[in-house]
């Protein structure tokens, strides 16, 4: 049986906040750490049989590539589901949700900023 393993290093500041997320991968292509701003992990616990999530970011990262990461993950579920369930509608409602968020985003960065 192959293994491979995925590390997340995170330094905090003196209140315990994200200050340098980094993380690597046995079969990354680019050996060695890379940094990050943002990661959000969600796992299936099985035995409470609920979702366990972890959504850590930097205190740096701008708020805006913040709902774009968010947008993205939501389109990358979508393709999951239908990946590994086959369910169309489900997908189609996330893909549709992530579209309605894109043009939010983009009258968003219409406005003046104050």
């Amino acid at each position: 049986m192959t293994k491979s393993k995925i590390l997340f290093e995170i330094e905090l500041d003196k209140d315990s906040i994200p200050e340098k997320i980094t993380w690597e991968a046995d079969q990354k292509e680019t050996p060695g750490p890379s940094e990050t701003k943002a990661i959000s992990v969600a796992l299936w616990d099985q035995t409470q049989n609920n979702t366990l999530r972890m959504d850590l970011w930097s205190k740096d990262m701008p708020v805006d590539e913040m709902k774009r990461f968010y947008v993205d993950c939501l389109g990358g579920m979508a393709q999951s589901i239908l990946n590994s369930t086959g369910d169309d509608f489900m997908a189609n409602e996330l893909n549709a949700l992530c579209e309605k968020m894109v043009l939010h985003l983009k009258r968003e960065n219409e406005q003046p900023k104050s």
